[in-house]
């Protein structure tokens, strides 16, 4: 694999957000492949809980500004970047004030699910998406990290298809030991709509989505599927080995040659 460009999309990066296995991947797999010479860039949300001073993000203007439409309304998409100490890892931030701003992640502080999840996966996707076209940037892979980036497959094999820096774009998807519980969204096939993708598009989806449907939308349109955890989700590991070619066992903690000898493979 020489000089690869690697797309990481991720949910949670430490050390934005609280240590977890997910947080760490997030920045562990990013900081692994940049350290070995290839070219990377690096997406997370600006969940609210992030403290932006500590972090020293800053807004990119030429990137900011934006609007994204999700079931007819405007989103102001806004675009910050970090540097994680040490490793020198950029991450770009995707914000916006309805999403994100003053607002935990999937949950607020009672743990109640926000009722808004599709949406603001929607918002994310896109706001991802349209931020890689404008820095002119044509990955090889696509890594998907979580649930917050359970979208982007099915975007970009459907909406961004014919886009020149997606279009022999191979996608991964990560298979985490995160909850598959709660309501993710409701009149979520409205807000997911987009160019070829209708609401008949998605027909075989429940209409009010969870976080297992997100998981499997994910997998349906991705070319490759890892464990990213010792222990996930049976019902997804069973559907991810039925629908995708490609298929990664939990490589364990010294993942870099088994992911390195998965995105040769395709």
């Amino acid at each position: 694999m020489s000089d690869k460009k690697i797309l990481f999309i991720n949910t949670e990066t430490e050390p934005y957000v609280p240590t977890t296995e997910m947080s760490k991947q997030g920045r562990l797999v990013p900081e692994t492949f940049q350290s070995k010479g290839h070219q990377i860039r690096t997406f997370m949300p600006k969940w609210g809980i992030i403290n932006e001073r500590r972090g020293q993000l800053h807004e990119v203007i030429r990137l900011s500004g934006l609007n994204i439409i999700i079931d007819g309304t405007d989103h102001p998409l806004i675009i910050k970047v970090a540097s994680i100490p040490v490793s020198r890892v950029q991450v770009y931030f995707i914000d916006n004030d309805d999403y994100f701003t003053r607002r935990g992640m999937e949950s607020d502080e009672e743990g109640t699910i926000y009722s808004d999840n599709v949406e603001r996966a929607v918002f994310y996707a896109r706001g991802v998406l349209e931020t890689v076209k404008k820095l002119r940037w044509i990955p090889d892979v696509i890594h998907c990290q979580g649930w917050m980036a359970s979208l982007i497959p099915l975007y970009i094999k459907h909406a961004y298809h014919d886009e020149p820096c997606f279009h022999e774009v191979k996608i991964v998807t990560s298979l985490s030991n995160v909850s598959c519980e709660g309501i993710s969204g409701k009149n979520a096939k409205n807000s997911i709509a987009f160019r070829d993708i209708t609401p008949e598009t998605l027909a075989s989806y429940p209409e009010n989505f969870c976080m297992k449907d997100l998981e499997k939308l994910a997998i349906d349109f991705s070319d490759a599927v890892v464990e990213a955890s010792a222990e996930i989700n049976e019902e997804l590991r069973v559907h991810a080995k039925e629908v995708v070619k490609t298929y990664l066992d939990y490589p364990g903690e010294d993942f870099a040659e088994a992911y390195k000898a998965l995105y040769d493979s395709l």
